[in-house]
């Protein structure tokens, strides 16, 4: 009779013979040197980009696919050089900006634009992050709005904000991490099993790879990568990869984490746009109404997948815009930059106070997202081109430097940041 050790020892030996044993541990350090690439990815798959990829598929069916293929090149190219610069300088983006010599008006100038773009940009989208994530909580269970006077109370709003406050406050870069990668796993579960089900036409899917190009594919089209290239992301990976490794020995497992991570969150945003595009609803305003359109190809299921997809969605970029922002703004300012120190904790609780003000209220800080979109649309250009630049510089990395070859590359993605900013400059002037 065969006992419970006999069985788990056979059940080892099946899988190191069918996979084999070196497989096996190659695949074991694989994910043991993994990083903070998934936060990255939690990050940008965020209300906003659920919204505009299934807008995308709606309205133009699979023709903008290749728009998410350059959008996760354009990532992965930007966020490898900012990791890079975190772990061969030690310093993160923030620091590094706070550390410079040249002008000081320059560096002043710099130091505002910053705080300014990320500290005030995220307080203002943590609203809609957390707004986001009650959509999708609201399929499951309706939280009621509370009448405090003359105000309305959006409940789900509150708690989601408080779950996620509570999980900054409490938590280490460990446990936010481990958080964030379930989240993350279950996000894309959801979206990708949802796309299956849609059973899309495989030729005409692999044909929104060919890039095309129609005038009034423009917005969308921009709205894409912009959902994707997220500057706050350039400071968050540099500062999480100093953090997570140490030294430029990390650098390969650095680009192994940050490949991973960015190419999966693409597949979902293709997924998402490939959901997008079964609908059969006259009308879409929101993700949600996606769900509706799906109903008549495989029933009341569509709703529940949409819906906890979109709640992951918001709950990740609910955590990580308080975290990015706290980040960049203890660096800037020579605060520590550990979780549970207090300038992080105020920081963040700020952050997320302010979302939790402006979605339970019901306020929309239309001058603040559009002050924010003014700063970012100056900044993910300059920040870009700021570390295609250092990238570039023995001085500062030495024999990790850029060949020129890279830095030609890299450089065509600076021009779609520039692209980028001009549009969302323009959103707001014109």
């Amino acid at each position: 009779m065969y006992s419970k050790s006999d069985s788990k020892n056979y059940k080892k030996s099946a899988l190191n013979s069918y996979f084999g044993k070196k497989n096996l541990l190659k695949l074991k350090s694989l994910f043991e040197n993994l990083g903070p690439g998934p936060i990255v990815a939690a990050a940008f798959i965020g209300p906003g980009t659920v919204t505009v990829c299934t807008l995308a598929g709606v309205n133009f069916g699979f023709g903008l696919i290749w728009a998410l293929v350059l959008s996760v090149v354009a990532t992965v190219v930007l966020q490898e050089i900012s990791g890079r610069i975190g772990l061969v300088t030690g310093m993160d983006l923030a620091q590094l900006i706070r550390n410079q010599k040249q002008n000081p008006i320059l560096k002043v100038a710099s130091i505002v634009l910053v705080l300014l773009a990320i500290g005030l940009g995220n307080a203002a989208y943590e609203s809609g992050n957390i707004s986001g994530s009650n959509l999708g909580l609201q399929i499951f269970w309706e939280a009621p709005v509370i009448q405090l006077g003359k105000i309305n109370l959006q409940s789900g709003n509150f708690l989601l904000g408080i779950f996620a406050l509570s999980l900054l406050w409490l938590g280490t870069y460990k446990t936010l991490e481990r958080v964030l990668v379930g989240l993350v796993i279950f996000m894309s579960i959801a979206f990708i099993i949802t796309a299956i089900l849609t059973k899309p036409d495989w030729n005409l899917v692999l044909s929104g790879f060919i890039p095309s190009f129609d005038p009034d594919e423009l917005t969308t089209l921009v709205a894409l990568i912009g959902t994707t290239v997220v500057p706050y992301n350039l400071f968050l990976y540099a500062s999480l990869a100093k953090k997570r490794w140490s030294g430029a020995e990390a650098i390969p497992w650095m680009r192994k984490d940050i490949a991973i991570s960015i190419i999966l969150g693409g597949l979902v945003s293709m997924a998402i746009l490939l959901v997008g595009a079964a609908n059969t609803s006259s009308e879409i305003t929101n993700a949600v109404d996606v769900s509706k359109g799906l109903e008549p190809i495989f029933g009341s299921y569509a709703k529940y997948l949409m819906g906890f997809g979109l709640l992951a969605a918001g709950l990740t970029s609910s955590i990580t815009a308080p975290l990015a922002a706290a980040l960049v703004i203890c660096g800037v300012l020579n605060w520590s930059q550990e979780i549970q120190s207090r300038s992080m904790r105020i920081t963040m609780a700020v952050i997320v106070g302010l979302g939790i003000l402006f979605s339970s209220l019901g306020i929309k800080p239309i001058e603040l997202i559009t002050l924010a979109q003014l700063a970012n649309g100056i900044l993910l250009p300059l920040i870009s081109g700021w570390i295609i630049y250092i990238a570039a510089q023995s001085s500062v990395l030495g024999e990790f430097k850029n060949r020129p070859s890279r830095t030609f590359f890299a450089g065509l993605i600076w021009l779609i940041t520039l692209l980028l900013g001009l549009k969302s400059i323009w959103a707001v002037l014109a």
